[in-house]
């Protein structure tokens, strides 16, 4: 099955043309530059961009493919979670290409497409195959734990109550004056450091705070962590660039070491981990994830470095394997900004 797909939850517009469910025939993706001066993703701009971009950038992919227009068997788009905004621009061309091409419409949930992001890799197993998994979607919007008794079957353990592990880090990295986005510049800053892992707080969720019925000891709170470097810098502001990036260090610890304990709580009987999103290209994360893995005797399954951020060739392909929503249901539905796995 060949898919085209489409994907604009963010700042990311992109497009993708998908065979069999991991044969990525090309995929286009333009990051959206516009955002650095004001620290963060702003709404407007993020749509506006869209619109502009993504027809031009929808041609390129089908050309870029090799496969004619008349060859796409269905059309897949991220109705959700993400900007309503960005979501709308996306999902309202998806609508009009699937009609046109007379193809069915696929609906796809933007978490669950990281979590099969890692299945684009040639290197990995089969997705229905590779169970029972625990897999961690985690990136600037999403930090989310699901177990995978069996492919297709999501059950959602455990999350963050606040902040996701990409915005504690890019709010960090704000507050030391790194600049935007901020992620990847810690993880630059760190490499080669020494942290100290009891610098901050390790992200643990505050009794009584609200868990929607989900395990406290498998949710996390970025929040706490952010206020304490907030205090630290305040009432004692690094003295030159060193001092900035051993704190950048010992705050991505922090962070860092939040996700994985909670993995290893949340591992049970799987036989696998997958870890897709933005976070997930983290160096000193995949470094602790396959430290625990090699611990537990569980396999590792992480996205390849193009297909960690927001994409659409994970979008397609998740299409490509009988996920998501599709017609005569999906022309009916708008967007869900909040849609949950």
């Amino acid at each position: 099955m060949i898919v085209l797909g489409i994907e604009t939850s963010c700042d990311e517009t992109s497009a993708a043309v998908v065979r069999d469910g991991r044969d990525v025939l090309a995929s286009i993706v333009h990051t959206q530059q516009q955002h650095k001066p004001y620290g963060g993703v702003v709404p407007e701009i993020a749509s506006r961009c869209h619109i502009e971009l993504l027809p031009g950038i929808v041609d390129e992919a089908v050309a870029a493919s090799g496969v004619p227009w008349s060859a796409i068997e269905a059309v897949a788009a991220t109705r959700g979670p993400g900007l309503a905004s960005s979501l709308l621009v996306g999902w309202s061309m998806a609508k009009g290409l699937a009609r046109r091409l007379d193809v069915p419409l696929i609906a796809i949930n933007h978490t669950e497409a990281h979590i099969h992001s890692v299945f684009l890799d040639p290197a990995a197993p089969d997705p229905h195959e590779a169970v029972p998994m625990l897999a961690l979607a985690v990136s600037g919007g999403h930090t989310s734990l699901f177990r995978i008794p069996r492919y297709g079957e999501i059950a959602l353990v455990g999350r963050t109550v606040d902040d996701a592990a990409g915005e504690a880090l890019d709010k960090a990295a704000k507050l030391l004056g790194l600049g935007y986005p901020g992620g990847p510049i810690i993880d630059k800053l760190s490499r080669g450091r020494v942290a100290d892992p009891r610098a901050f707080p390790e992200g643990r969720v505050r009794e009584g705070v609200e868990t929607g019925g989900l395990r406290s000891d498998l949710c996390l709170s970025f929040s706490g962590l952010k206020t304490a470097l907030l205090h630290r810098v305040t009432a004692q502001p690094p003295a030159d660039d060193d001092a900035v990036a051993q704190l950048a260090a010992d705050y991505q610890e922090a962070v860092v070491q939040a996700l994985v304990k909670r993995c290893d709580k949340a591992l049970g009987d799987a036989k696998y981990l997958a870890v897709g999103g933005g976070v997930s290209l983290n160096s000193r994360l995949r470094v602790c994830l396959a430290e625990l893995c090699a611990r537990r005797g569980v396999s590792l399954l992480l996205a390849l470095p193009k297909h960690c951020g927001d994409n659409a060739a994970m979008i397609a392909a998740l299409a490509a394997m009988g996920r998501g929503i599709t017609s005569p249901e999906s022309f009916a539905l708008d967007i869900a900004p909040s849609w949950a796995v």
